[in-house]
């Protein structure tokens, strides 16, 4: 087995061993369906694709809060208790340190968003859901969250502290999250450049309504190497020093 997933594995197990985790996706479980049961099942009818769209579109503001949580430890862990040193002297590049932590909390993102197939599957109890609008919408929730999950493997990289890794990323996803607003109140060509970089209001939506860009894709996966590629810096220089 390789190096990368070797660390993917030991950061999983460790996931799995805490509560921290569980809890986590259960409070955004419990919150995410009275939302929806609010919102959707105990409104007014709606037709199905509607539900499932609105559904998509509430459950994307949760990923970004699941990454700061899911990212927190990751490398910020490992400094705060001085393992640090353990990982720079074992025969694994940073990049392998990097991508591996990131994996992990790649894959506890997708069984959290895997947990929240009730919700949609709900629909067709009183209507019908399109399969490609269910894949979709999952793959743009997958996007971004690999997204926001390389920007707090980033964020950790640079933080001493668990506490300070959940300020710096979330300062970051702020930033990129209301770069969409900005790109309303400014005019050409910030615009345009804002509106590029939001990292949710511009290139999200149509993945919620069924629909699928290349673009979108592309961006949420360069915003993704980009982030992965910094916190491999990170690591390279703190080596050194």
């Amino acid at each position: 087995m390789s190096p990368t997933l070797l660390i993917a594995r030991r950061e999983l197990a460790s996931y799995l061993r805490s509560w921290n985790g569980y809890i986590i996706i259960a409070i955004l479980l419990a919150v995410g369906g009275l939302l929806f049961n609010s919102a959707v099942l105990g409104g007014m009818e709606k037709r199905s694709s509607e539900v499932v769209a609105f559904f998509f579109f509430g459950a994307s503001g949760f990923v970004p809060i699941a990454s700061v949580f899911f990212t927190m430890r990751l490398i910020a862990e490992e400094r705060q208790t001085g393992t640090v040193n353990l990982l720079y002297s074992s025969p694994i590049t940073d990049r392998q340190i990097v991508v591996g932590k990131y994996l992990s909390a790649l894959v506890f993102m997708f069984v959290f968003l895997l947990l929240t197939s009730y919700m949609p599957m709900l629909v067709l109890v009183n209507g019908k859901v399109s399969w490609g609008h269910l894949a979709s919408g999952y793959l743009g929730l997958l996007l971004m969250g690999s997204a926001c999950i390389a920007i707090g493997t980033f964020g950790s990289s640079l933080a001493k502290s668990q506490i300070l890794a959940v300020v710096i990323t979330t300062a970051i996803l702020v930033a990129m999250l209301t770069c969409w607003y900005l790109a309303k109140v400014t005019d050409r060509p910030l615009n345009d450049l804002f509106s590029a970089l939001a990292l949710h209001g511009t290139h999200f939506p149509p993945f919620s309504q069924g629909i699928v860009h290349a673009r979108d894709v592309v961006y949420y996966l360069g915003v993704t190497y980009v982030a992965l590629f910094s916190a491999t810096r990170v690591l390279e220089a703190r080596r050194w020093r």
